[in-house]
């Protein structure tokens, strides 16, 4: 079985510790994850020898977690991706428009997911395909992977995610939109505003104006399918390009939103990671144009 290495320093003020209480406390490994390791054979080592969860870890000890990595049934494809940032536990990728992040129905080989796979085969790699932020087909911009299943649990929720969006109309200084969501009736992605909807919460600040749009910075407090699209449409000012929620082609022929930065702690280094992608051409354009 194919395993995914991952591995702890002990620092002084974990010195004497006992295994359990360093993994769980310090390493935020869940319980079910350590019960897990222990039926592996090598499933927690130091030293290259079994490290017992009743055993005491010191200070310098390398403790390494040798995880099984599920069975990957995504196909492998050649393709362009554009990494931003890459470790042993994390790749951070710049997605372009029209790439699904995952395989579906009708898209079973042009994802992010299938030329990730077949990079993995080209390096000698093996991992499961963890997006912890997904991006629609036609909205670019940052998608982080985990390369392992501890890296996963530990980083959703976790990430600080700024957007930038061209929307219909001038919207001056910043604000607030805090509707409930919910999918629009008789539709299977269309989401709409409604009292009886799920919480959505979206911040967001002016930046920059054409004669007849605005460049938005939005952050989310919430993360809702189609949440940005489907508030700005609330208010009136769809985004460019989004025909879904009453957004003209105009000037654009995909929805003007991109994920333009990230930012999270490393949950093995605990260093900040900041991680930048710039506005593709398409969606600058359009201020460009609209004079």
């Amino acid at each position: 079985m194919e395993r995914k290495r991952v591995e702890f320093s002990v620092p002084l003020e974990c010195d004497g510790m006992n295994t359990n209480v360093f993994l769980r406390k310090h390493c935020n490994v869940s319980a079910r994850m350590i019960t897990r390791l222990k039926r592996e054979k090598n499933g927690i080592i130091r030293d290259n020898q079994i490290l017992r969860t009743i055993d005491t870890v010191h200070f310098g000890d390398r403790v390494i977690l040798n995880m099984p990595v599920d069975k990957n049934e995504i196909i492998a494809v050649q393709g362009k991706l554009d990494i931003l940032f890459e470790d042993e536990n994390i790749i951070i990728i710049d997605k372009p428009y029209n790439m699904p992040v995952h395989p579906t129905k009708i898209h079973q080989t042009d994802t992010l997911a299938n030329y990730l796979v077949y990079m993995q085969k080209q390096n000698n790699e093996c991992y499961t395909f963890r997006a912890i932020n997904r991006l629609d087909k036609d909205t670019s911009g940052i998608v982080v992977i985990a390369k392992d299943r501890y890296t996963a649990s530990n980083l959703f929720g976790t990430l600080n995610k700024t957007y930038f969006a061209v929307c219909e109309g001038l919207i001056f200084g910043s604000g607030t939109i805090d509707k409930p969501i919910k999918l629009l009736e008789g539709h299977t992605i269309q989401r709409t505003t409604a009292e009886d909807g799920a919480n959505a919460v979206t911040h967001y600040k002016a930046l920059e104006h054409s004669k007849n749009h605005t460049l938005l910075e939005i952050n989310l407090e919430t993360g809702r399918t189609h949440q940005i699209r489907c508030h700005f449409s609330s208010i009136n000012h769809p985004l460019a390009g989004d025909d879904m929620y009453g957004g003209s082609l105009n000037f654009i022929n995909r929805q003007a939103l991109h994920c333009g930065s990230v930012n999270f702690i490393h949950p093995i280094s605990k260093r900040k990671i900041t991680v930048n992608s710039n506005l593709p051409n398409d969606i600058q354009n359009i201020l460009h144009t609209d004079k």
